[in-house]
């Protein structure tokens, strides 16, 4: 019998006819060719080539038994995509190859992920009917697999949690390696898990990592730890955290704790309260890498599970849905992460305007695929930007606001309090906005889906300052 990826080429064929008329389809932005997109996964720098990695169904937008799909670059702005690295053809992975992170050692690049296993019978997938299992692969060069094999069944994993165990983070202390996998409780909590090895073969189970509590979600997704500067971070994504009136409003979150790990009984202290790491709407699944420079870059899912049905992507009806972030370097400052679009990405910049923000009229600025940035002699009592259609950013009374209209196709309004607005830095892609505000301090990202004609840019309010423009160009 014939897998159903041995026929993508054929289904790959029909959804490109109409992924290639979309005029949605972003231009910098790295995306599915078709179908479904979503985790970054296995980011890596290995001999000079960047590698991401991520979740991947070809035959359809809507999702389903996810494989990791390939891309490379040899300098983070153009990518190549590559043929599909892991596909769900394995007993222990048959339902997805989950989400996961690569560790190089010994001139080869080691990749944990998560094995699916969906049990056929009456189960909610939840407290029963799953595997997932924890997979070792070896790989010489990023694009052949070596080895691939169970380092911890779903058997092994301790008494006292759901069937939702995954997405394993790999990283070196001290000459020993540690993993750190999400998990869920049985009473739907969130902890984190941590697992030892000598050898990156064989693992133990050390103990909870981290643990939540009622107020902070039933299930934490994707971990992430790593040290930046004098400092230690553990970044992942809560599942089902109570909306406040500035914060997580997502039906799932992302954010991260700095502090220190108690290296005597294996658990993360933190020293600071948990910061949403995105103020917008489609931020989900974060993963970190050091490259060979020492630079922390950070990937991101440009995209959020069950928004539906109070927001959606229209593109499912072209063949394909969701994208990556933009790639960014991240640096920790008193204390919060401040994360920047990397350098490379000027490149792209061509047909440089600059002006003062009071010679701006509805006549001054336009277009689709560009930078903004916005440097502020002082923090203004009042500013109102209009772009995309009928995306507006407004500052007014301490509260920068993110509202879209009918071209968010359900996404209203997110809002930050902000004592001080210096400065924006807006990526405009052909569906999409990215909003780094005072030099990082801040981000708000959001798909969004204009109608083709609407390229205006408009400046309301009493802001002094100069607005700089360039066209983006791959």
């Amino acid at each position: 019998m014939q897998a159903y990826w041995e026929s993508l080429p054929e289904v790959q064929s029909v959804l490109k006819e109409k992924v290639t008329a979309d005029p949605w389809r972003l231009t910098y932005h790295q995306m599915p060719v078709t179908g479904w997109l979503n985790d970054p996964n296995g980011a890596v720098q290995f001999n000079g080539t960047y590698h991401l990695y991520h979740q991947y169904v070809p035959e359809t937008p809507n999702g389903g038994a996810t494989h990791w799909g390939h891309k490379t670059s040899k300098d983070m702005v153009h990518f190549k995509e590559e043929a599909i690295f892991l596909s769900p053809d394995q007993l222990f992975d048959e339902d997805g190859v989950y989400s996961g992170s690569a560790f190089v050692h010994d001139d080869k690049i080691h990749f944990f992920y998560t094995g699916n296993v969906k049990h056929e019978g009456d189960h909610d997938y939840t407290y029963s009917g799953r595997e997932q299992n924890t997979i070792h692969v070896v790989s010489p060069d990023g694009f052949t697999v070596e080895s691939r094999e169970v380092v911890i069944g779903h058997a092994d994993y301790p008494a006292g949690y759901t069937d939702h165990i995954r997405d394993p983070k790999v990283f070196e202390h001290e000459g020993v390696y540690y993993m750190i996998l999400g998990a869920r409780t049985r009473n739907n909590l969130g902890h984190i898990l941590l697992y030892r090895s000598d050898d990156l073969y064989e693992w133990s189970y050390q103990g909870v990592f981290l643990a939540g509590n009622e107020d902070q979600g039933f299930m934490w997704e994707c971990p992430d730890y790593f040290e930046l500067g004098d400092r230690e971070v553990l970044l992942f994504s809560p599942q089902g955290l109570l909306p406040t009136t500035y914060h997580y409003h997502n039906p799932h979150t992302v954010g991260y704790l700095t502090g220190a790990v108690n290296w005597d009984d294996y658990t993360f202290e933190p020293k600071t309260k948990f910061i949403e790491l995105d103020h917008g709407f489609d931020f989900y699944a974060p993963q970190t890498f050091e490259d060979e420079s020492g630079r922390r870059i950070l990937w991101a899912w440009m995209g959020i599970g069950d928004t539906e049905p109070e927001y959606s992507n229209p593109t499912v009806a072209r063949g394909w849905q969701h994208a990556m972030a933009l790639p960014r370097q991240l640096t920790l400052e008193n204390g919060r992460l401040l994360q920047r679009p990397l350098p490379e990405y000027q490149c792209l910049r061509h047909n440089i305007k600059t002006h003062r923000l009071s010679e701006i009229d509805e006549s001054t600025l336009k277009g689709e695929v560009y930078e903004l940035i916005l440097e502020f002699d002082e923090t203004p009592s009042s500013f109102e930007l209009t772009l995309r259609q009928d995306t507006q950013l407004t500052y007014q009374d301490g509260l920068l606001t993110l509202k879209h209209g009918e071209s968010g196709f359900g996404r209203r309004k997110r809002m930050i309090p902000l004592a001080d607005l210096s400065q924006l830095q807006i990526f405009s892609d052909t569906s999409s906005l990215e909003i780094f505000i005072n030099d990082g301090e801040y981000v708000m990202t959001s798909r969004v889906y204009p109608k083709q004609d609407q390229q205006l840019i408009h400046v309301k309010g009493d802001a002094q300052g100069q607005i700089t423009y360039w066209d983006l160009k791959l």
